[in-house]
């Protein structure tokens, strides 16, 4: 916020430790929590709801605040004629169900890494962003959204539906094309699937489908045998990335690459669990994936 030129930082916080002045310092005008209690180990052990606030509940508590406030993006908006930098929160009508989403795709990207979640991961998970984060470093537009509303990822059984998770995708890929279109006019995007968990499987059922236009996909930590009979008609660069750890995942990846009829790599992170959170392990997962959509995603 400084850096951005701000005169006054304030920083306000519903719940904190009790020696969070003294942690944070100097690093805002003015520091304001709601509530200190002793034994404090997490934020969440504080809410009896800690899901995740919305682009939309955000936008609501600014327009309460009386603050005048621009928003950029969302659903149905569009851009000034000339701006190709997209940065927008969207909603997606997608098989059955209207799903959210977050679409950035900065000037000069020639390609669109659509992120695939699987089980226990969302659009706001700190690994995805994360991963999101050194796509769009690298000139990549992102496209991050959840497959499952919240009510339906309740339903485990949800979680391992393929066919479901496919059509919902399906539905997503035909309105992103829609969308560059409208926003970036002929100019031509490539679409790269990044499946995590079950998310990969969906990924590549529907690379495999005729028609998709698809041009690469990154598994990490996934499980591309849930793909089933789809997985011997996937045809585009392919590549698997698993922890060195996760024992169980990696020979269930390194059957499944066998089915695979395109190019297709297994890259072992060592040192790494499923979900890569040991020091430097996401990093390197990352640029993995990074590096094979820069080398099969076509340029302009």
């Amino acid at each position: 916020a400084r850096a951005a030129g701000a005169a006054r930082v304030v920083l306000a916080v519903p719940v904190a430790p009790l020696d969070w002045e003294e942690r944070f310092g100097g690093a805002a005008d003015q520091l304001i929590a709601l509530s200190t209690p002793e034994g404090f180990w997490a934020v969440g052990q504080w809410y009896d709801d800690f899901a995740p606030a919305t682009d939309d509940d955000v936008i609501t508590c600014l327009l309460r605040s009386g603050t005048p406030t621009t928003v950029r993006g969302g659903a149905g908006s569009a851009l000034a004629p000339g701006v190709t930098d997209i940065d927008e929160a969207v909603s997606i009508d997608a098989a059955g169900a209207v799903i959210c989403g977050h679409l950035t795709v900065p000037n000069e990207a020639t390609g669109v890494v659509v992120f695939v979640h699987g089980s226990g991961s969302s659009r706001q998970s700190p690994r995805n962003q994360f991963v999101a984060d050194v796509m769009r470093e690298a000139g990549l537009g992102t496209l991050l959204f959840d497959l499952l509303t919240p009510d339906e990822e309740r339903q485990r059984a949800n979680v391992f539906d393929i066919e479901l998770l496919e059509h919902r995708l399906v539905d997503v890929i035909t309105w992103l094309r829609h969308e560059l279109h409208r926003l970036r006019g002929t100019e031509p995007v490539s679409l790269g699937l990044l499946g995590s968990s079950t998310g990969a499987a969906a990924a590549l059922a529907v690379a495999a489908r005729p028609g998709t236009d698809v041009s690469a996909v990154v598994s990490r930590g996934g499980r591309p045998d849930l793909a089933g009979d789809a997985l011997g008609r996937v045809t585009v660069p392919t590549l698997l990335i698993v922890g060195g750890h996760d024992q169980a995942v990696l020979e269930l990846n390194r059957t499944a690459q066998t089915q695979l009829r395109g190019l297709s790599e297994l890259a072992v992170v060592p040192g790494a669990s499923h979900l890569f959170s040991e020091p430097g392990t996401l990093s390197r997962a990352a640029e993995l994936a990074r590096d094979w959509f820069l080398g099969h995603l076509p340029a302009r």
